[in-house]
């Protein structure tokens, strides 16, 4: 079975100066792990909402084989919610469907989900998805949209992630 290998960005003023605790990119890396059986390695940075910074980390992490990058917080509408620029100016493609069903499924919990910016890309062999900042959400989010991911691993030439079926089930077409 392949190792994944997976980048997780938590953009974060407060928490990447030791403010609170980063429990957001802990979800994240949870979740993951209870969703694959693959051995993963995590590639994990907490850093500020800058968005040149958030951009070289993804060059970054990218760069170190990361097949799959996921990142959380900066996809509001405040000023220094950067994460989706970010990700557009450092993917050759955008997966757009990603963040529409996202906010599809928020919107059923919390009107404010319009609000939310998030998004998806590719920059070259890595998707990249933006997450929204809360782990409530980020569960919410990935049960929606991670039943794709393991597909588009595969169609960008990256590593093949089995799931744990009694978690979530990735959906494959029929060959």
């Amino acid at each position: 079975m392949d190792k994944i290998k997976v980048g997780v960005i938590t953009a974060s003023d407060r928490a990447s100066a030791g403010i609170y605790e980063d429990i957001s990119g802990m979800a994240i890396k949870e979740t993951l792990g209870e969703y694959l059986q693959n051995e993963l390695e995590f590639e994990y940075r907490c850093i500020a909402d800058e968005q040149s910074l958030i951009e070289k980390t993804m060059i970054e992490l990218e760069a170190l084989g990361c097949s799959l990058i996921v990142t959380t917080g900066g996809t509001g509408p405040a000023l220094r919610d950067v994460t989706p620029e970010a990700t557009e100016a450092v993917c050759q493609k955008m997966m757009p469907g990603f963040g529409e069903l996202m906010r599809s499924v928020s919107l059923q919990y919390v009107p404010t989900a319009i609000l939310s910016r998030q998004t998806a890309g590719i920059r070259n062999k890595s998707l990249i998805i933006n997450l929204p900042g809360k782990p409530k959400s980020i569960r919410e989010c990935l049960d929606a949209v991670f039943p794709a991911v393991p597909y588009c691993i595969d169609l960008i030439e990256g590593p093949f992630m089995e799931c744990d079926e009694s978690v979530i089930k990735a959906f494959r077409p029929k060959k």
